[in-house]
């Protein structure tokens, strides 16, 4: 009886204990948020102004006579200051779940938990590189090129997420 006494206490310490990694998460992407509106002047404006520069643009599918019509800035290099921004704020959230991560390990977090951040610290690392070596390039080539390589950012961050519950077994 004793035994199952502990088991609901320590059950009900971690949850408080993720509740405050999670205080501190919310808290610290609302301060970053807050600092990448601050360093970057008119950003508000910016963001207006690329999604009002979308147009449909033609993609060939294999050929050129078989193309699809998808959604891309008319002027992609006319948008520096939104893609600074952009690979600001990812990669102050990838910082974030390092710091999250460390917080996890250290409180013995459950292993989903865990999984979690760490899926999340390669995507937001990943989705940073990304716009900055790729979406920052300005063309439309690279806006496709782009959102190819985020579908792979999105395949590696979960198969990072398994590789922690495999190392955890």
């Amino acid at each position: 009886m004793l035994n199952q006494k502990n088991n609901v206490s320590m059950h009900h310490h971690k949850g408080h204990e993720d509740y405050l990694i999670t205080a501190i998460a919310v808290g610290s992407t609302l301060i970053l948020i807050g600092t990448v509106f601050a360093i970057n002047a008119n950003l508000f404006d910016e963001i207006g102004a690329f999604f009002r520069n979308l147009t449909p643009v033609s993609y060939p599918l294999g050929s050129a006579a078989s193309t699809i019509s998808l959604p891309a800035p008319a002027n992609p290099a006319g948008h520096a200051v939104f893609y600074t921004a952009l690979m600001q704020f990812a990669l102050g959230i990838g910082i974030l779940q390092i710091v999250i991560l460390a917080l996890r390990l250290r409180m013995k977090s459950t292993t989903r938990r865990i999984a979690e951040t760490v899926g999340n610290l390669v995507f937001w690392v990943g989705a940073a590189v990304l716009v900055n070596s790729v979406l920052a390039v300005g063309t439309i080539d690279s806006w496709f090129q782009f959102w190819g390589a985020f579908i792979i950012v999105v395949g590696v961050s979960l198969v990072a997420r398994a590789i922690v519950y495999l190392a955890k077994k």
